[in-house]
């Protein structure tokens, strides 16, 4: 229980301060100094880059379908009554992200690290879209296949979803695409449905109860 209950919370802070523009930002400011100090870096510039393209639609939600079809494969294989949920599952998780995002952005209306004013009908900067996308994304994916998947190889994918997330939203900070707390509340977003979905989910392996001798498949 600890999870949900300190994303809720950090997510309620970081979400009131940002509307009150509150102390709290000055990590904000702390952090994109800091980041803007250590530039220009050849190495590090073309990551940011290309971690932040990571979190775009393409390719975070064609892989949250494939990783659906895979599951519901594995499912089936492993003998799941409802081996088909994954499916519909991934589908409504990519329609998920932005019924989740994009009204707090336009709600937020927070201005990017650039700092220029929004223009109207523009969307705001928090949360941070491609850190939700990949989180929930690469989350998602790596939940479905786990659930049928041995234990190694279930550790693996999770630590793999978990990486890609950080990865992202370093690589938007980074680049100056976002601020911190962005990114932030994102991860605290994700980490809520991600816990929900994980509690309801079932796990495949027992089969529907048998009954008179007959299989009831």
């Amino acid at each position: 229980m600890a999870v949900p209950v300190v994303a809720a919370v950090v997510l309620l802070v970081v979400s009131w301060q940002v509307a009150a523009d509150g102390p709290l930002l000055g990590l904000d400011r702390s952090v994109r100094r800091a980041v803007r100090a250590a530039h220009p870096n050849a190495l590090l510039d073309p990551l940011g880059h290309l971690l932040s393209d990571l979190g775009s639609a393409v390719p975070a939600v064609p892989v949250l379908l494939a990783a659906g079809a895979l599951a519901a494969w594995w499912w089936r294989r492993a003998g799941a009554v409802r081996w088909w949920l994954p499916l519909p599952v991934a589908v409504l998780t990519s329609g998920l992200i932005p019924l989740l995002v994009v009204p707090a952005k336009a709600a937020f209306a927070r201005p990017g690290p650039l700092g220029d004013a929004l223009t109207p009908g523009q969307w705001g900067w928090y949360p941070s879209g491609h850190t939700a996308t990949a989180t929930f994304s690469y989350g998602v994916a790596a939940l479905l296949l786990a659930r049928a998947a041995g234990p190694r190889t279930a550790r693996g994918l999770t630590a793999g979803a978990v990486l890609l997330a950080l990865g992202v939203g370093a690589g938007l900070v980074w680049s100056d695409f976002h601020w911190t707390l962005d990114v932030v509340a994102s991860w605290c977003l994700a980490a809520l449905v991600l816990w929900a979905l994980d509690r309801w989910l079932p796990r495949p392996g027992a089969r529907r109860p048998q009954a008179s001798g007959s299989s009831l498949r």
